[in-house]
């Protein structure tokens, strides 16, 4: 096994920004695919650890961070997105995805099967939500950002929106405060929303090894939503890390690492 580099290296063009951490080793590479409103500097410590091991390579997600925008933020899009990186860096990886990018992952798997060796779901199922995650991108726009210098500003102002506490912080990471702006294609992930809570109806199905790893804290993932996932997922395991809610890479890292470390490696 090949030692890892932890100075990360940052790629910018067509396709998906990347972070890479660490160099290619024996094991397969591992692809990050962040939630909504994320990126892939959210995934900076989990994938900096997990580089001891393999090749980590985490992406802007498609309107998000410094990845190309678009009008269009279907999942099959967003699976298409992942398959270019995958084919660019050797054509089959282990990926990991978190909400928005868990379905992404899913939605890869089902249509670009040889690309994924192994895949771990993040705290979402293969199903339609009727909740909306709009009110945060009214949150954001509200702010008025060519008054703001530093980020606790910003934090203060989505606080007056009514941004709660926990995700002040995340939002104002998706700031560029030299260009007062955000790095969220606010506009097109509000058009884009219904697609975005959905998750297309199809028959394919993918059979490799799944990881559905939740909070146990959350209701993304139901026992009602059992029967859909091992539809589309037959081989799909199922665990959850205690004490954790929706965001529960952020909420315990350590714990997040480790149950994504035992299944990848086994």
């Amino acid at each position: 096994m090949g030692v890892a580099s932890f100075r990360p290296r940052v790629y910018q063009g067509s396709m998906l920004n990347t972070i890479i951490h660490g160099a290619a080793t024996s094991k397969p590479p591992l692809l990050i695919a962040h939630g909504l409103y994320g990126s892939a500097r959210n995934w900076g410590v989990i994938a900096k650890r997990l580089s001891d091991e393999r090749q980590v390579i985490a992406v802007d997600m498609r309107n998000h961070g410094d990845s190309p925008r678009a009008d269009s933020h279907t999942y099959p899009e967003l699976a298409a997105d992942l398959a270019a990186v995958i084919a660019a860096h050797g054509g089959q990886m282990d990926v990991i995805g978190h909400s928005m990018g868990g379905k992404a992952a899913m939605m890869l798997a089902l249509n670009h099967a040889q690309a994924v060796r192994k895949l771990v779901v993040a705290d979402i199922a293969p199903v339609a939500y009727g909740h909306t995650q709009i009110q945060y991108i009214h949150a954001m726009k509200s702010l008025d950002l060519a008054r703001i210098e530093r980020r606790p500003e910003a934090a203060a102002q989505l606080a007056e929106a009514g941004v709660e506490p926990a995700l002040q912080s995340f939002f104002t990471q998706s700031l560029d405060l030299p260009n007062k702006r955000w790095k969220l294609n606010l506009d097109a992930l509000a058009d884009q929303m219904p697609n975005i809570m959905s998750f297309p109806q199809a028959d394919a199905a993918w059979d490799g090894p799944t990881l559905f790893l939740s909070g146990s804290a959350s209701d993304y993932v139901l026992p009602e939503h059992r029967e859909e996932i091992c539809a589309r997922f037959p081989n799909a395991r199922f665990a959850k890390l205690p004490g954790a809610g929706h965001w529960l890479h952020a909420e315990k890292p350590r714990e997040f690492e480790a149950a994504a470390r035992v299944f990848l490696n086994a």
